[in-house]
């Protein structure tokens, strides 16, 4: 029976406005992360340079539980980010590959999805934690009001040093899957379906996500933004 991989690239860029980049992403073949610090500098960039770091070593531990490894990760990153005592919190939306499926997790407002073998729509896989996101849960505003409303990157939680409730989730993936993670710089300023397209239309991995970026930018992105795109491989 073939075994799956990803094959993943990563393309970040600071932006217009920002004068630093707190964006941190890992691309590998079993792991995918996106992490966008919250903070302020030094310690938004502290804090997701934290997470990559301490859920990079899952890279090379083949967990028969991916969704609780990547659980377990990020609690020693919270639990390390406590002890700076700097105000430092990250966002976190992580994906692990074992066998045939793929475990992912998510705090915070950076994003995940997937665009299915032969699909030509892509699915979204993670729900903001945001202030909008829970006007949009009660019915006081729409999706579209919500990708313009003035509060749409207050985050409702992150990881911080304080308590969270991560969402995690096991995925069935299969060869010819596309995976995108992405940080609020692309998801608040691109529409999904431009993204979906954009996913979809490029198959040259490198490619595709240095387009991501470009829209995200052309768009008037303010913020840091920063993309990984994977595909899903038999090998």
């Amino acid at each position: 029976m073939p075994r799956l991989i990803l094959q993943a690239v990563t393309v970040t860029d600071v932006g217009p406005a920002r004068p630093n980049n707190e964006d941190a992403a890992f691309a590998g073949r079993r792991l995918v992360v996106i992490a966008d610090g919250v903070g302020g500098m030094p310690a938004g960039e502290m804090a997701s340079e934290i997470v990559i770091s301490t859920l990079g070593g899952l890279e090379d531990v083949d967990s028969i539980d991916p969704a609780a490894a990547l659980e377990d990760a990020v609690a020693r990153a919270n639990a390390q980010i406590a002890a700076e005592g700097q105000g430092a919190g990250t966002t976190v939306t992580a994906g692990l590959l074992h066998g045939d499926q793929l475990g992912l997790l998510h705090v915070g407002d950076s994003r995940g999805y997937l665009l299915a073998a032969g699909a030509t729509e892509m699915v979204r896989l993670t729900r903001d934690d945001t202030f909008v996101q829970l006007l949009v849960d009660r019915g006081s505003l729409t999706a579209e009001e919500a990708r313009g409303h003035p509060r749409r990157s207050l985050i409702t939680q992150a990881v911080q040093g304080e308590t969270y409730r991560p969402a995690t989730a096991l995925l069935p993936v299969e060869a010819g899957d596309r995976l995108l993670l992405c940080s609020d710089g692309l998801s608040d300023y691109v529409e999904d379906v431009v993204i979906g397209r954009t996913l979809r239309e490029i198959r040259d991995l490198d490619a595709c996500a240095k387009e991501l970026v470009a829209l995200a930018l052309a768009a008037g992105t303010y913020d840091n933004v920063t993309v990984v795109v994977a595909d899903v491989l038999a090998v």
